[in-house]
């Protein structure tokens, strides 16, 4: 019974975060969304399906086989040795029906077994949210990988250009044309702290499939004050390009020279 209850309570764990929110973001892409319905869907059809099975065998093995008295009819002049026997026999079906009921309690299983309900209890009731600050302060941005000249389109319009934080960092490093010198971008994402005075960190986590394979992306904001970690915020600016001949060993975060700010809400999306 356990079992198929939780199976079922995991299943609508499941829906609830896939199917009538859109809290399955936080873990993975949203490429994923109808494979987390279609197993939320399937681990309630098994979960009912188990629980009413159980039911039935409840039922059926709680019906008892009627008992036969006729033989215990003359047995009311208990001084004889054959009643005694048949006392005695009488007595011995009761500890073989002691016996039963005792292996009945066995078949139930542990009662510890119901705190496996409590990471199902904690999805429906607090939600773990996206990966912030903490995570991004904790893991190591990859290095930056070479990319084709031709794949940096150039910018056009004026004012300026909203841009993902992973397309900036891959401007400041690959881009030969430096097609972010003189041109205000803006950059979306979360506050992390610096170690270095006079500067803070734009970032957003990046994943390949879901939340266990995310990196941050980081960016270093100049000339602005740090707003409360782990706020969201837009961050308007220009890049501060690099003095260095070659890229210095270790992670090297793109600089960018803030001169607008403002506090947002954080997106539905929150990964890149």
């Amino acid at each position: 019974m356990t079992q198929n209850l939780l199976l079922t309570m995991l299943g609508c764990a499941v829906l609830r975060i896939s199917a009538f929110s859109s809290t399955y973001l936080n873990y993975v892409k949203p490429g994923f969304r109808p494979f987390l319905i279609a197993a939320g869907a399937v681990l309630v059809v098994l979960g009912l399906a188990g629980l009413l099975q159980a039911f039935r065998s409840r039922g059926s093995s709680g019906q008892e086989e009627p008992r036969d008295h006729g033989d215990h009819g003359g047995h009311r002049d208990h001084g004889g040795p054959g009643d005694h026997e048949g006392h005695e026999e009488h007595e011995g079906h009761g500890d073989h029906g002691d016996h039963g009921g005792h292996g009945h309690d066995h078949s139930r299983g542990p009662r510890v077994a119901w705190l496996m309900f409590l990471p199902v209890f904690a999805i429906f009731l607090v939600a773990p949210p996206a990966l912030g600050s903490f995570a991004a302060a904790r893991s190591d941005t990859p290095p930056p990988r070479g990319q084709a000249l031709s794949s940096f389109t150039p910018l056009t319009g004026k004012g300026p250009v909203d841009m993902p934080i992973g397309e900036f960092i891959g401007r400041a490093w690959d881009d030969g044309e430096r097609s972010l010198t003189g041109r205000e971008v803006r950059l979306t994402g979360f506050v992390v702290p610096s170690k270095r005075k006079g500067q803070w960190y734009v970032t957003r986590m990046q994943i390949a499939c879901c939340a266990a394979d995310a990196f941050p992306l980081k960016v270093a904001v100049k000339g602005l004050q740090a707003p409360p970690e782990n706020a969201w915020v837009e961050v308007v600016g220009t890049w501060i390009p690099q003095t260095f001949g070659e890229m210095p060993n270790g992670v090297v975060y793109p600089e960018l020279a803030g001169t607008d700010l403002a506090r947002v809400d954080a997106p539905a999306e929150p990964y890149e």
